[in-house]
Formats: C-alpha cells, sequence, structure tokens
C-alpha cells in the first residue's frame, strides 16, 4: 500500500460504513441516521479494496454531512460519481418519513392559525428557506428550534408511542 493511501486509511471518520449484503451497504451517519446505498463492492475480491471503499463511502458522507438532508444525499450522490464510488443509487434515510410527518404538522398547525411562514420563521429566529424545509420534511431539526416553533404555534413537544413499530 503506497504512502498516501496509507494515510487517508488513516483518516478517522465519524460515519461508519458495512456491508449488509451482495447488493447492500449501509452507512450510519455522525448523528445516527441510517442510510442505504446500492453497490457491489462485495463482487470484488480484495479485501483491500472494499475496505478501501468503505472507508472512501464514510469519508464522503462526513465531508457532505448536513442537517439539510436532501442537500446532503445529494452532495453524497456527486461525490460518489466524481470518485468512481461504484453505486447505483441510496435511499434518502430512515428518519426521513418522520421528518416529512413533523414537518407536515408544523404546517398545519401554523395554517389553523392562519400564519404565514415568514411570519413563524421571523417569531421563531429561523431562517425562511430553513422554516420551509422543516416543513417540507428535508431539513433534520433538534429539539430547540422544534421548541421555538411549538412556542410562537402554542403546541408542546412530546414523546409518543411509534405507531409503525406496534404494528
Amino acid at each position: 500500500m503506497d504512502k498516501n493511501l496509507k494515510k487517508f486509511m488513516a483518516t478517522e471518520t465519524r460515519s461508519r460504513a458495512q456491508i449488509l449484503d451482495r447488493y447492500f451497504v449501509e452507512v450510519q451517519t455522525p448523528d445516527g441516521e441510517l442510510f442505504k446505498i446500492m453497490s457491489d463492492i462485495v463482487k470484488y475480491d480484495s479485501d483491500e479494496y472494499k475496505a478501501y471503499v468503505l472507508h472512501l463511502i464514510e469519508f464522503i458522507f462526513d465531508r457532505n454531512f448536513s442537517d439539510d438532508k436532501e442537500q446532503m444525499v445529494n452532495r453524497i450522490s456527486r461525490d460518489f460519481l466524481l470518485n468512481a464510488v461504484p453505486s447505483m443509487g441510496m435511499d434518502s434515510g430512515n428518519r426521513q418519513a418522520e421528518r416529512v410527518r413533523i414537518g407536515k404538522r408544523i404546517k398545519e398547525l401554523r395554517e389553523a392559525k392562519k400564519m404565514e411562514a415568514r411570519d413563524l420563521a421571523l417569531l421563531t429566529g429561523i431562517d425562511a428557506a430553513n422554516l420551509s424545509r422543516i416543513e417540507q420534511g428535508k431539513y433534520s431539526t433538534g429539539v430547540d428550534i422544534l421548541s421555538r416553533i411549538c412556542v410562537i404555534l402554542d403546541a408542546h413537544l412530546d414523546l409518543i408511542p411509534n405507531e409503525q413499530k406496534e404494528k
């Protein structure tokens, strides 16, 4: 292994990639979200090459990690092409449905109060574009921002059972 490759392989990453089966690689991002990549890297005989590709995937995920998941996925896909990562596409993460559900609920509450999105953004101190992405489920947001939104919408944050897991 040449010196530059050794140096790259020694680079620490916060994302973790693993081969699931002959068709999929799973990546866990620093915030714990899971993404599946359709890839056939398992077909290569060299364990060294597989380790390199997995590390490259981790590196690309780290470099493009963002709360704006739509933008993050787009940048990762572009970097896969630029770096010749064997990929046939990836999903939008295992939290996408929850982001969409929360965003939809925020929009419903805002509209029920007959409030414009720009007014809610102004009152909460959130950039209007980010609020739009939150409402569309494209942006992963933390408890602090959700709490500010809830205060303005006269709602509260609550932990409720996950109906999908109960079924």
